[in-house]
């Protein structure tokens, strides 16, 4: 498994488990105010996720996407086209600007009478 993958799906049950021993820490009178602990660990915590997870995505080499238009990584010639550009969305070089919908075409001016001036 990848292990960005698995930091993102570690996040939700680390924050039950950082509840849980919060809890269980106020209930045996060691901390006393659940919340004025909970907070501040909590805000850590997912700073500490965060980090890791910007910290595996660069040791993987998924630090920086490339610029649209450029070869994807590993392409075997690099002068071939972008598989990218078969999806339809964005421009790339040598293709037409994609539209969601066609350009409104300009209806002719016409006077009072209906007639076109």
């Amino acid at each position: 498994m990848n292990s960005y993958i698995m930091i993102r799906r570690l996040r939700g049950p680390m924050i039950l488990l950082l509840a849980g021993v919060i809890a269980m820490l106020d209930e045996m009178n060691v901390i006393y105010d659940f919340w004025r602990w909970f907070f501040p660990l909590l805000l850590i915590l997912l700073g500490v996720l965060l980090l890791a997870e910007r910290v595996v995505l660069s040791a993987g080499g998924y630090g920086a996407m490339p610029y649209p238009g450029t070869p994807y990584p590993g392409a075997q010639n690099p002068g071939a086209p972008d598989p990218r550009a078969a999806t339809g969305f964005g421009t790339y070089p040598g293709q037409p600007e994609a539209y969601i919908a066609p350009e409104r075409q300009s209806e002719p001016k016409k006077d009072f009478e209906g007639g076109e001036i």
